[in-house]
């Protein structure tokens, strides 16, 4: 959209070339559209369209919260699962410490909203990379940046990038240890990474702390998965005073792992090494966790409830139910070709299906809620349609809109420029712009 930003970048006016904006209405300045009191089930908004429940997001972020806060830990949630530099700072209001970004683009993003405490959680390339990381970086002298680090030849190109520069802020390297994608394989691979990066320290250029990300380590066999995953915590773990005993005291960490199904292994595998450093600071990257779903991270939650995982306040808490799916799509129903199929508005462009179909939730006709859709099931999606199987005797009809439930934010968000918040009547109350590239 060549006009998108015409009423500025924070907010610009917005038409129905986006996802459900109503088809012919004037173009509306972003800030207005929470005020229009549109519903997206009631034939208005062009449909398909993403949402997001607001009082159940508030809830979700309010226990993740207390938990961490409960355990002594910081968090710096990923921002990657929205892109929203609005929902990133609302989670820095809330308590966050920093935010967590997945490559240099996304750095950019947040940067330029104001965030100024990053992580980049990710391998970057090489010197080409680094290079545009310092480009990057010059432009935000009072950025605080800590990357990953997993191999003696990136450590050298971001080591040679801040070299040849004198413009640039300090950056944070985090040596990161792995099981499944990228990271060291064993304490000695960690251990030459940290030679090196200490060999090259500058006032700007330093060693400050170590990372894993356990979620890659997990497989079908949910024994195997937490043996991978303590195995890997405990390497991190072990690394951390040999890190120290090269370095000395007093220099702060930062010890990180921890997404948003095995957080729990991470808090009780990391949180001894950390308080027997008191300079050491334990941060969380759990995201996905404040939108939740009805897919993957349902199941992740039920597997942590059965090991009792979510406790905090001397308290086992049912992680199940006190988290929310936040998140929506609704389509309408298209066409009734057969009998117990159902072709909803709704396809590969809009939903993922990386990690399961969506569901099939609630029935909306003429405006009004119908039923719950019990019995309906996603078979299969194309590129703009949903293949609905239907009970015997279902009254489905052409032009019901449904309620559909998503599996793994990570992946469905980033079809979406805009994510409609609805309060509890379900009318849209506010609204947030995605910044997927």
């Amino acid at each position: 959209m060549s006009d998108l930003h015409a009423n500025g970048a924070d907010n610009p006016l917005i038409d129905d070339r986006i996802r459900g904006f109503p088809p012919g209405h004037a173009p509306l300045p972003f800030a207005a559209l929470g005020e229009q009191g549109w519903k997206p089930y009631d034939g208005a908004m062009a449909l398909p369209l993403i949402s997001l429940d607001q009082q159940a997001f508030a809830g979700n972020v309010d226990l993740m919260m207390a938990y961490v806060k409960d355990h002594g830990v910081d968090i710096a949630p990923h921002a990657k699962t929205p892109m929203s530099t609005a929902i990133a700072a609302a989670l820095l209001a809330a308590g966050a410490w920093g935010t967590t970004v997945a490559d240099i683009r996304q750095a950019a993003v947040m940067l330029k909203a104001g965030q100024r405490r990053l992580m980049l959680a990710n391998e970057i390339g090489g010197l080409a990379a680094a290079r545009r990381l310092a480009a990057l970086l010059a432009c935000y002298p009072d950025a605080e940046m800590h990357v990953f680090v997993d191999s003696v030849p990136l450590a050298a190109a971001l080591a040679a990038a801040w070299r040849e520069r004198d413009d640039l802020p300090p950056l944070g390297l985090m040596v990161e240890l792995g099981a499944g994608r990228a990271g060291a394989r064993d304490p000695g691979a960690a251990g030459s990474i940290v030679d090196a990066i200490l060999a090259a320290e500058t006032p700007n250029f330093r060693l400050t702390g170590i990372a894993a990300y356990e979620g890659a380590a997990a497989t079908a066999d949910a024994d195997e998965t937490l043996r991978r995953i303590d195995g890997l915590l405990a390497m991190t773990a072990a690394f951390l005073p040999a890190v120290r005993a090269r370095i000395g005291g007093e220099r702060p960490l930062i010890l990180t792992a921890g997404g948003s199904v095995f957080f729990d292994r991470v808090v009780a595998g990391l949180s001894a090494a950390v308080s027997a450093d008191p300079d050491c600071r334990l941060v969380l990257r759990s995201g996905a966790i404040f939108f939740h779903d009805h897919g993957v991270y349902e199941r992740g939650l039920a597997a942590l409830d059965a090991r009792g995982g979510f406790r905090f306040g001397e308290t086992t808490h049912a992680a199940s139910e006190g988290f929310k799916p936040a998140l929506r799509i609704w389509a309408e129903v298209l066409s009734r070709p057969e009998q117990g199929l159902a072709i909803c508005g709704m396809g590969l462009r809009d939903v993922a299906i990386d990690q399961g179909l969506p569901r099939p939730l609630t029935l909306y006709r003429d405006g009004a809620r119908r039923a719950d859709f019990t019995g309906a099931a996603v078979l299969r999606l194309n590129d703009q349609h949903a293949f609905v199987t239907l009970p015997a005797g279902s009254d489905v009809a052409i032009g019901d809109v449904v309620e559909f439930g998503i599996s793994h934010p990570c992946t469905c968000l980033d079809r979406h420029a805009i994510l409609y918040g609805l309060d509890p009547d379900h009318r849209v109350a506010t609204a947030y712009l995605t910044s997927f590239g």
